[in-house]
């Protein structure tokens, strides 16, 4: 009967020390992934329109710079990347108004990522869908 109580204990024990290792790994927060580099996207927007803009991004810690260079010119860009999880964008001059060009991704590895483009300005706006691999 002792032997049997403490392979009980011994098995408790066990599974104690691996439920708090997999807590303490699960809150330490994740490292950013390293973005920088030159990527093609494909972006497709919900109005039918499609383009095929490179971006090139220096990532230091969570800040994001780098350029737009597409349908809509040669842009600056500035972000942040948090995790697996980046947001950048540009300011467009068109028709006299200022846009906001916002992208938000999710970074699938090294070398993919995917997400949403949102498109605000005072004479309206728009999203879509877009995937990028880097180069």
């Amino acid at each position: 009967m002792l032997t049997s109580h403490c392979i009980v204990r011994q098995t408790f024990m066990r599974i104690f020390w691996l439920g708090l290792t997999l807590v303490m790994v699960l809150l330490v927060p994740s490292q950013a992934a390293d973005i920088s580099g030159k990527w093609a996207f494909s972006v497709d927007l919900e109005n039918g329109g499609h383009g095929d803009p490179a971006f090139v991004f220096k990532q230091q810690s969570g800040k994001l710079t780098g350029t737009y260079n597409g349908p809509l010119g040669e842009r600056p860009v500035a972000g942040t990347v948090t995790g697996d999880v980046a947001q950048f964008g540009f300011s467009v001059e068109q028709d006299g108004d200022t846009a906001k060009v916002t992208y938000t991704a999710k970074i699938e590895s090294p070398t993919k990522m995917s997400g949403t483009i949102k498109f605000e300005s005072p004479g309206g706006g728009g999203s879509g869908k877009w995937t990028a691999v880097k180069q």
